[in-house]
């Protein structure tokens, strides 16, 4: 029976996404992703070299996602804001992922090439909007987008519990869209 190397790769990274997001890139172990995805670990090694290559490939994955799903507004910086916020929701595992990295790798390695060419561009999709008047330039567009994006994360952990408050939810949108709001404002 001839193998899907594709299918074999989604699995395998499906399975990384659930064990990096729940232990790190140090407490994942390479058997419980193997095992979860229904593979041998030299699937692993044959797909992504090795751990820290397979926690890049899930990165990158998710960076891609959002960015593919949620891309850059800058002349609604507050839509955009709700709009992360409902991916960061729809996919706590994102920003789980964010967070190992910036624990475990940050400010020791360069950012993944997809990390940083989608924040190159809403940096200079945001300095563009400051150029021609749209945005005010209060704030460097870097830090605008950086604010933005954190405002966006606001209470996404602790409502991405099984037991969810829609009302609460939506009224922890509604301050997010509003704070990006009062940012912009002129």
């Amino acid at each position: 029976m001839a193998r899907d190397a594709q299918a074999t790769r989604r699995k395998l990274l499906e399975a990384a996404t659930a064990e990096f997001s729940a232990y790190g890139i140090a407490g994942a172990r390479v058997d419980r992703i193997a095992a979860g995805a229904g593979c041998n670990k030299a699937m692993i090694y044959s797909y992504f070299g090795n751990k820290d290559q397979l926690f890049d490939a899930v990165f990158d994955a998710i960076v891609t996602g959002t960015v593919t799903e949620v891309p850059i507004d800058a002349a609604d910086l507050p839509r955009y804001a709700g709009k992360l916020f409902d991916r960061y929701h729809a996919h706590p595992e994102a920003l789980r992922l964010a967070t190992w990295y910036a624990l475990e790798r940050g400010g020791r390695e360069e950012p993944p090439a997809m990390l940083a060419k989608s924040t190159a561009h809403k940096v200079a999709a945001i300095r563009e909007a400051q150029n021609d008047g749209t945005l005010p330039t209060r704030f460097d567009a870097e830090d605008l987008l950086t604010l933005v994006i954190h405002l966006s994360t606001t209470g996404s952990f602790e409502l991405s519990a099984p037991k969810r408050d829609d009302a609460l939810l939506a009224r922890r949108r509604a301050s997010i869209v509003a704070a990006v709001a009062c940012l912009i404002a002129g």
